[in-house]
């Protein structure tokens, strides 16, 4: 889902940068069928998790009616093939394969499309996202004040293409008053307006807006309370409103520069100038509600994602539930919890999100976990990369 520091220039974040209207914008132009010079393909992690993520993508695509379309750019594929595909790479990767065999039989036997990327470079900017741990509390008190909120009843979703056809089928948010659908509250009404109080829509409440905010750009998060249970919290939906990036206000304002814009910067900076904090989180209108869960982090086809192998992508353009491949650069985290290097690496990958600021053919957000490493990791994770899609031919 990522985080919320982008900017319109530069390498990315903890999400510095984010697709543009320059990106390409149909499913037909997102993925391009590659012909030749076909990447190694080359794992860096264990199979044991691709295999996971595997059985819980099949999960999805074995709800979803095999007559079903998914469209791979130019190609539509029915869902009975998507799935076909997965379990075939699938027993592939379960039965020990070595490396030059599999980029065989992925030669032979696999379709292999590449992400367009932005028409400025054609290249993906890959960012992170991770599954924070917070305190929090189930009845509000003098520290704990901030509110989580589930998604209120008064609000309502429309689709325009279900009027015409010839309208984009852009979703809208809304609520209706007076018998017209208006916009639905920002995020300035929502907490410094406080027109959702008292409606009992309070899952729990935090001891900071700041932990509020970044737990609704990662989507979900886990809650840990006084008598030491924890809940699962994940997305449920959004006001509808655009995201507005607060990193790129922050830095034409003067409160940091470049250089120190990062998830760990950023927090720093909101809580230690707490006068500041309101002004910065409101210039930002969108808001996410959550619901309970029993496991989690799911991902936006209902599975749990699986650290290092889920990714979010625009859910517009790309197939839900795709095989994908990826290349790019990862930090390696010392003892300390401090980045040491950046290497190259490269994995299989599996499309099972997607996010308010993910948009366009030249983004991607990888699932990096929860804990301190997979803080520092998604929030640091800002590098150009590659992005593949496989599907059996």
């Amino acid at each position: 889902m990522g985080f919320f520091l982008i900017v319109t220039q530069g390498i990315g974040t903890c999400n510095y940068a984010h697709g543009t209207s320059s990106d390409h914008q149909q499913p037909e132009s997102a993925l391009l069928p590659v012909r030749s010079g076909l990447p190694l393909f080359n794992d860096d992690m264990e199979f044991d998790s691709l295999i996971l993520a595997l059985q819980r993508n099949l999960r999805y695509l074995r709800k979803v009616s095999s007559t079903t379309s998914f469209q791979y750019g130019p190609d539509s594929v029915s869902c009975s093939q998507v799935q076909e595909t997965q379990e075939t790479f699938l027993r592939l990767i379960a039965g020990g394969t070595n490396t030059t065999l599999l980029n065989h039989i992925i030669t032979e036997k696999f379709r292999i499309y590449r992400a367009a990327g932005t028409r400025k470079d054609s290249r993906v900017l890959f960012t992170g996202y991770y599954e924070p741990l917070l305190e929090a509390r189930k009845q509000a008190d003098g520290s704990f004040k901030y509110p989580i909120y589930k998604k209120p009843d008064d609000m309502v979703t429309l689709n325009l293409s279900n009027f015409d056809k010839r309208l984009p089928s852009k979703r809208l948010v809304g609520m209706v008053r007076n018998g017209k659908i208006l916009p639905y509250y920002t995020r300035s009404q929502i907490d410094g307006g406080k027109v959702l109080e008292n409606r009992g829509l309070e899952i729990a409440w935090l001891d900071n807006p700041v932990d509020i905010a970044i737990l609704q750009i990662q989507g979900s998060g886990r809650l840990r309370f006084k008598d030491d249970s924890i809940i699962s919290l994940n997305y449920e939906a959004s006001n509808g409103h655009p995201y507005q990036s607060i990193g790129s206000y922050m830095l034409r304002q003067g409160y940091l520069d470049r250089r120190s814009l990062s998830l760990g910067h950023i927090k720093r900076f909101l809580l230690t100038n707490t006068d500041l904090t309101t002004e910065i989180l409101h210039q930002n209108p969108a808001y996410v509600f959550f619901k309970v869960s029993n496991e989690g982090p799911l991902g936006n086809i209902n599975v749990p994602l699986t650290y290092g192998r889920s990714v979010a992508l625009d859910d517009t353009l790309f197939p839900k539930g795709a095989l994908g491949y990826i290349s790019c650069k990862k930090p390696q985290i010392d003892r300390n919890g401090k980045i040491s290097r950046w290497v190259s690496f490269s994995r299989f990958v599996l499309n099972q999100d997607t996010g308010s600021d993910i948009r366009g053919a030249g983004r991607a957000d990888l699932f990096w976990g929860s804990g301190d490493d997979a803080e520092v990791a998604a929030g640091n994770f800002k590098h150009h990369g590659s992005l593949y899609v496989l599907v059996k031919k």
